[in-house]
């Protein structure tokens, strides 16, 4: 296999919290807690996991909007933090974000031309008649018309908005697109309309995706390979279809048993699985198939493989 476009190596991104009381101890929130990942060109990495378990803020380390407090992000082996790192407009170049609620990320006293042509501009990558054209082609490419860079925001419906959202990360030709979430907020019938339009886009331009996402449905309509995050640790990695088709993780099992069935549920077949309780210090559940060998050297937080492409966390 190639080298990869994108690494994340041993990230780590930790808040500190109030005092609970004046001589309390000092609380820390490991938000994200060791992280490796890899996307390669043309690739879609999904990352899932229940709202608080670290995948935005993974994202947004990528994108350089948050600070990590240890690790390496690297682009074709080349650090995007730390010393020597690319500028943000260099590196607004090489990876761009959609965002979840197209209307909340959209200028409302812009036209859609204006948010457009900014880019090109600040950039100094065209100007005058060419930029025009520019964003004639972008708004044609994304399935809307020329005309519609003279109206406003408001003038549009979300599935318009989020096709607004997509021209507008791609006019710098950047080689990531960074999804967060990006049909959540769309009726379904829309939902399936972005994610074609992503997918033809991904093989028209050769793009790399990173979605964000926690509706799984999407996830294997989309993905080429899937990494499941539990409270600041990825759990279990790989090929979408072994995660998917044999889950290996408790916690990875429990997310996609999650997932409703209409037929399991009116047949009785599939019970409501119990809540899991936060886990205390690095472990994860007593019920894993997997565990560590007692005099493994290596770390609990490591993946091991279970498959060709497909690794999971050790148990302790």
């Amino acid at each position: 296999m190639t080298a990869p476009l994108l690494e994340i190596r041993d990230l780590k991104v930790h808040f500190n919290l109030p005092r609970q009381s004046l001589l309390g101890p000092r609380r820390v929130l490991r938000a994200v807690d060791g992280v490796n990942l890899t996307l390669h060109e043309g690739e879609c990495l999904s990352i899932v996991g229940e709202s608080g378990c670290g995948k935005s803020t993974t994202a947004l380390t990528v994108m350089g909007l948050q600070e990590p407090t240890s690790g390496e992000v690297l682009y074709k082996g080349k650090p995007l933090n730390g010393p020597g790192a690319p500028s943000r407009k260099q590196r607004a170049r090489i990876a761009q974000m959609v965002f979840q609620d197209p209307y909340a990320s959209l200028n409302p006293r812009q036209t859609i031309g204006s948010t457009l042509l900014s880019q090109l501009k600040l950039h100094g990558l065209a100007s005058g008649s060419e930029a025009q054209d520019r964003v004639a082609a972008m708004l044609k490419r994304v399935g809307l018309q020329p005309d519609h860079a003279r109206r406003f925001p408001h003038e549009f419906s979300g599935g318009q908005r989020q096709r607004i959202g997509i021209a507008r990360a791609l006019m710098l030709d950047p080689q990531i697109l960074v999804l967060d979430e990006p049909v959540s907020a769309l009726d379904v019938s829309i939902q399936a309309q972005i994610i074609n339009l992503l997918m033809d886009l991904q093989e028209t331009l050769r793009l790399s995706y990173i979605m964000i996402s926690h509706d799984l449905s999407v996830v294997e309509h989309v993905s080429d390979r899937v990494a499941v995050m539990y409270f600041g640790h990825v759990v279990e990695e790989g090929d979408w279809h072994s995660v998917f088709t044999r889950p290996t993780h408790p916690y990875t099992r429990r997310l996609i048993g999650s997932v409703p069935d209409a037929e399991a549920i009116l047949t009785g077949a599939r019970g409501v699985p119990d809540g899991v309780a936060i886990p205390s210090g690095r472990s994860f559940s007593p019920d894993i198939s997997i565990r560590r060998d007692p005099g493994q050297s290596s770390e609990p937080s490591a993946l091991v493989p279970v498959g060709s492409d497909h690794r999971v966390r050790l148990a302790i």
